[in-house]
């Protein structure tokens, strides 16, 4: 049965809206069903013709046992007597190589099949990833978080704080934290205990002197200094040094000291620096270091936070020990907890301390050139990002964890991340940038995994912060020389207002005696003229009467 339905309409009335109304329903056709052919049902057919054929079975394998082996490896074939990671020697030995004949002969040599392995290469590329750069954008463009991936409790009974930490070279695989107590005369009743969660290690543990371990040999202290000879307050900062030998370190304490340490021999200290700005070095007079700061790129130069709110620049190399303390820089109203340089920009530095991180650049000793807001909560801690030169992390008392983008905002964190409950008081990055450890005062290491946008360079970005960090020096510079215009004025100001009043000393008269004495000779003028004014017409009187009586 075939339904036709014909809608006619005027050729004027097209494309014009539809009017829809509420009408009665209208039964077109009704179609009962036929109860006859429900008795004969169709059987269908229901095989998958391309379906894959599988089947379960079971075996017993032999186990696998793994051992670990330990290899001693050169880096880049370097000859024994040269230390790969002193820029130096390298350089040195690049240049002596470079006029060997042999090395000429060879470079000729491999020539010819470096220059054929590079033309297939440009012709086509079997290793290359296509559509990477767009899935590099498509995360960086989310948005950026942070997800806790462990929590590394300490196993003594009585939780102390987290003081420091550091990742182990091997690409983060280990983490070694210190434990101490930050509470005044509550470290004898603490265990002393430092761990490796999962290579030699130097833990300050809040005592005077400095100890070594090996973990290669267990547990057990290798080597500690003696009392004597050690620093007289608490150890707060211990940093190994770039050596041939990789046995040097040096401490920092709140005694005013900073000593160099050869861990082979550690009776007592190789070097002494007593930090007394006056330099003539009165322990007495001394500042207490709280944290140090020292990149091997600049093997002489390090940096001393101290309890004052001071950053001190020195000079290891110096001829004398006066000449060790290079200058100071001052912006924090506390202690100086953390100081770090740029590891991509090593003339900016990172500082912390009271309710603010602070960038320096070296060439501005009064004011810092990039500072974050007061906080209502104390910072502990901070660090910059091993890859990404515009990014730092910062940690609060409050427990928060701050991961900042200087290039995307000066004035707000990108990234704020309640981690635990009480205060943070470390923070060390894994050297691939992904991996955070955050230390808190009861005894956690939390690890936290952050997004790539945060951990993946990103196209130019060392440039643009060198030019921010430039721009921002100059514009402080010139702050710096207006600053310096009016102070000058005022002291001149000042030494021309003294110079008045040692005049007024020796005799002159001061502005209110000079304006009364005036008053008082023009009121003696004016009697002076009425005087002279009277007796004229009293002369005119007298003539007046003389002329009447001759008349």
């Amino acid at each position: 049965m075939e339904i036709v339905n014909v809608l006619m309409k005027r050729r004027s009335e097209f494309n014009r809206l539809r009017g829809f109304v509420d009408s009665d329903f209208k039964k077109l056709v009704d179609m009962s069903p036929d109860q006859s052919t429900s008795e004969q049902p169709i059987h269908k057919d229901q095989s998958v013709q391309a379906g894959q054929e599988m089947s379960e079975h079971e075996t017993n394998t032999v186990g696998l046992e793994f051992i670990s082996h330990g290899m001693n490896h050169v880096e880049g074939g370097w000859p024994k007597d040269i230390d790969h990671e002193n820029m130096e020697q390298t350089i040195r030995f690049r240049k002596k190589a470079g006029k060997n004949e042999a090395y000429i002969s060879s470079i000729l040599q491999l020539g010819s099949v470096m220059e054929l392995c590079i033309r297939q290469n440009n012709a086509i590329d079997k290793y290359e990833q296509y559509f990477e750069d767009e899935e590099e954008e498509e995360e960086n463009h989310n948005a950026p978080y942070a997800k806790t991936m462990n929590v590394l409790r300490d196993p003594h009974q009585v939780k102390r704080t987290v003081t420091s930490l550091s990742w182990s070279p091997d690409r983060g695989r280990k983490l070694a934290a210190a434990y101490s107590s930050v509470v005044f005369q509550q470290t004898s009743q603490l265990s002393t205990d430092s761990y490796i969660w999962d290579g030699c290690c130097i833990f300050q543990k809040m005592k005077v002197c400095v100890s070594y371990w090996d973990t290669r040999r267990g547990c057990q202290t290798v080597a500690y200094s003696s009392v004597e000879h050690s620093h007289k307050d608490p150890v707060y900062k211990v940093i190994w040094l770039q050596s041939k030998t990789g046995t040097d370190a040096f401490s920092a304490s709140t005694d005013g000291q900073v000593l160099w340490w050869d861990v082979r021999k550690l009776s007592e200290p190789t070097e002494r620096l007593i930090l007394d700005l006056s330099k003539e070095g009165n322990l007495g007079r001394a500042l207490g270091g709280i944290s140090l700061e020292f990149e091997i790129t600049m093997p002489t130069k390090f940096m001393v936070g101290t309890e004052e709110g001071l950053i001190i620049s020195c000079n290891r190399k110096a001829k004398t020990p006066a000449e060790k303390i290079v200058c100071t820089y001052d912006g924090h109203r506390g202690s100086v907890y953390a100081v770090q340089r740029n590891p991509f920009l090593p003339k900016n530095f990172l500082t912390v301390g009271d309710w603010c991180a602070r960038i320096w650049s070296e060439d501005i000793k009064e004011s810092s050139i990039i500072n974050t807001k007061n906080g209502v909560s104390e910072l502990m801690d901070a660090c910059w990002s091993p890859v990404r030169p515009s990014v730092f992390f910062t940690v609060k008392m409050n427990g928060v964890l701050d991961i900042w983008d200087i290039l995307f905002n000066q004035s707000d964190p990108t990234l704020s991340v309640k981690v635990c409950d009480g205060g943070l008081y470390s923070i060390r990055v894994e050297e691939n940038g992904r991996l955070v450890a955050c230390g808190s005062e009861k005894g956690e290491a939390t690890l936290l995994e952050i997004s790539s946008g945060l951990s993946v360079p990103q196209k130019n970005e060392k440039s643009l912060v060198a030019a921010m960090f430039e721009r921002e020096t100059k514009r402080e510079k010139i702050l710096m020389g207006r600053q310096r215009e009016i102070r000058l004025k005022e002291r001149c100001r000042s030494e021309q207002s003294r110079e008045e009043e040692v005049v007024r000393e020796d005799g002159e008269e001061s502005p209110q005696e000079l304006l009364a004495r005036a008053e008082k000779d023009f009121y003696s003028m004016v009697e002076v003229e009425l005087k002279r004014r009277r007796k004229g017409k009293d002369l005119i009187q007298e003539q007046v009467v003389c002329e009447d009586k001759q008349t």
